[in-house]
């Protein structure tokens, strides 16, 4: 970080590389579309260049600080779609005729398979649910969630791989496990 700071475009591409899919994860998870989700990340990067003087390594991971710009221009992303959703259609019956995205019968689905997912999570034994909420959720890599919660890496393995069979079995052998 002492070289972004110092502008160096090849350290920050350094960064970019090792977070950048933590945090698409991330923004997607709160965004919900894809291209909503790259433009947060994309400004939210950008905003990491101009301000990389900000960062300060007492408060924080380079990946939680990254996290946490990406969280709140996902916010922000959610919030402007929401209040244009709100301005551009006034009457009622100019809103029944444009397809909401809550209504489309894919979204429904991905809401169904979320609910059922979250269900086969939350039967987990804590152990097994906490590594795979840190992995798929908070973005972090098996050693992270070794470090973190002071265990062996080879447990927090053993771990995600029993749960993530586990869910397979709740959820059916024909689906995959995509959180």
């Amino acid at each position: 970080m002492y070289l972004v700071q110092d502008g160096d475009i090849s350290a920050f591409e350094v960064i970019f590389d090792r977070h950048v899919d933590a945090a698409y994860s991330l923004a997607h998870r709160i965004c919900g579309r894809r291209a909503m989700a790259e433009d947060a990340v994309q400004e939210a990067f950008l905003s990491l260049w101009r301000a990389n003087s900000r960062y300060d390594p007492a408060r924080g991971s380079v990946r939680a600080w990254v996290a946490s710009v990406v969280h709140n221009r996902a916010l922000d992303a959610v919030r402007v779609e929401r209040a244009k959703a709100g301005r551009d259609v006034r009457d009622e019956l100019a809103a029944e005729r444009v397809a909401g995205t809550e209504r489309t019968e894919s979204e429904v689905q991905r809401r169904d398979e979320r609910r059922e997912i979250l269900r086969a999570l939350d039967a987990l034994p804590t152990d097994q649910r906490q590594v795979i909420e840190l992995a798929y959720f908070g973005g972090l890599t098996h050693s992270e969630i070794a470090r973190k919660l002071s265990l062996p890496a080879g447990t927090v393995k053993g771990r995600m791989r029993l749960g993530l069979g586990r869910m397979r079995a709740l959820l059916g052998d024909s689906r995959a496990v995509v959180l």
